[in-house]
């Protein structure tokens, strides 16, 4: 399948703000490509609107050099014709029909020939491992067996895109992450490109090669999961993407915090950056019993410890700074107490510095960067010291 091509989508239902705006996105052939953010930010019509469920109201959609839908031009390929394959929220399984006559209803009506029609539905369940249910009905399934019946009616049909619309919404916990490592390995096997919407974080970081993360109806970054956590490209992006959630800081508050990490960026960020806020994530961030423990050149801060979470593997420490809630993980077991006084501290590049727009400062990332090169030449000229 070529690459599809949104370009400067848009998508508006009359009174209020487009659904969809200026939307540019590109889907590379073999990707599995996430789209990701709350309720309401326009991703569901996109998928639509690649599918040809929903007609564009302005822009360009193209799947390599062919043109599926542009308002401009009156060119418009229906649904049927675009090789692509919708699986929805709901499993939309027939419910008096056996679980091979559900895997093999598409083919039927595309007049298969049943030798190459029982081939195809032979492979996929099999792939599925859901074969064993091929003479039961979808009532007598559990709701994670129902959703592989769903995809392997879907995939037997071969289609060149395959389009999930928040299929996992509807499983338990552990369902989910059982349908989680089956949608892997499919894509995996099969090689078919995969778009798939979802509100879930997890499932996106977990299964996306790349994710685009929307909010109300703009494109807000597109890139890797590594991309899209390490590198948030505003303050959006930071805070749905993490939990815990990012702690922020706004350096023009007057909490003690607040005008600490202030003067400590200061110093080595100069005057000329408008810093807006700074987001800290809770795994980036150390305890310290003293002030000397804390690493050299770490921004640091003291601080009351006011809460242990064990989480189970790990524990959520929450710590109040005149007010001011942080939060932090750890995978190891703390030693801690209620009222403790200790010292928070990470590391300059664990800091994430937003314009007072919201959007990423760049220029604070190489700054900070430099920051703790210079921190490491002052560790190992420290070690050779003690070595020599």
């Amino acid at each position: 399948m070529p690459d599809i091509t949104l370009s400067n989508v848009q998508k508006s239902y009359g009174a209020g703000p487009n659904a969809v705006r200026d939307l540019d996105l590109k889907i590379g052939n073999g990707e599995f490509m996430c789209l990701l953010g709350p309720s309401g930010c326009g991703k569901t019509t996109t998928l639509r609107m690649i599918a040809g469920l929903e007609n564009l109201t302005g822009g360009r959609i193209e799947v390599g050099d062919q043109v599926i839908d542009c308002p401009a031009s009156g060119q418009f390929v229906g649904p049927e014709k675009r090789g692509m394959g919708l699986v929805f929220q709901s499993y939309a399984l027939w419910p008096h029909l056996t679980i091979e006559r559900n895997v093999d209803f598409g083919l039927r009506l595309r007049k298969v020939a049943k030798a190459e029609r029982e081939d195809r539905v032979a492979k996929v369940m099999k792939a599925l491992d859901i074969e064993k249910y091929r003479k039961r009905y979808p009532s007598q399934l559990s709701g994670g067996q129902q959703q592989r019946v769903a995809l392997a009616r879907m995939l037997a049909v071969n289609p060149s895109v395959l389009l999930l619309d928040e299929p996992l919404s509807n499983l338990d916990a552990r369902l989910r992450l059982e349908m989680r490592t089956e949608l892997k390995r499919i894509h995996a096997e099969f090689g078919t490109t995969i778009v798939f919407v979802t509100h879930d974080q997890w499932e996106a970081m977990t299964l996306a090669t790349q994710i685009a993360v929307m909010n109300e109806g703009t494109l807000q970054q597109i890139g890797s999961p590594n991309d899209i956590y390490d590198r948030p490209a505003n303050r959006f992006v930071a805070e749905f993407v993490g939990s815990p959630p990012i702690n922020i800081v706004e350096v023009s508050g007057n909490n003690a915090l607040d005008r600490s990490l202030k003067s400590w960026l200061r110093t080595r960020l100069g005057e000329g950056l408008a810093i807006g806020s700074v987001g800290l994530r809770p795994e980036a961030l150390q305890i310290a019993a003293t002030e000397l423990a804390v690493p050299k050149g770490h921004f640091s801060h003291e601080a009351q410890v006011t809460g242990i979470l064990p989480t189970g593997g790990s524990w959520i420490i929450e710590l109040n700074i005149e007010g001011r809630v942080v939060f932090l993980t750890t995978t190891t077991s703390p030693s801690l107490r209620g009222g403790e006084r200790v010292w928070l501290h990470a590391r300059p590049t664990a800091l994430h510095v937003f314009d007072k727009e919201g959007n990423r400062l760049t220029k604070a990332d190489s700054a900070l960067l430099r920051a703790e090169e210079g921190v490491q030449v002052v560790r190992d000229t420290r070690e050779n010291g003690r070595n020599g």
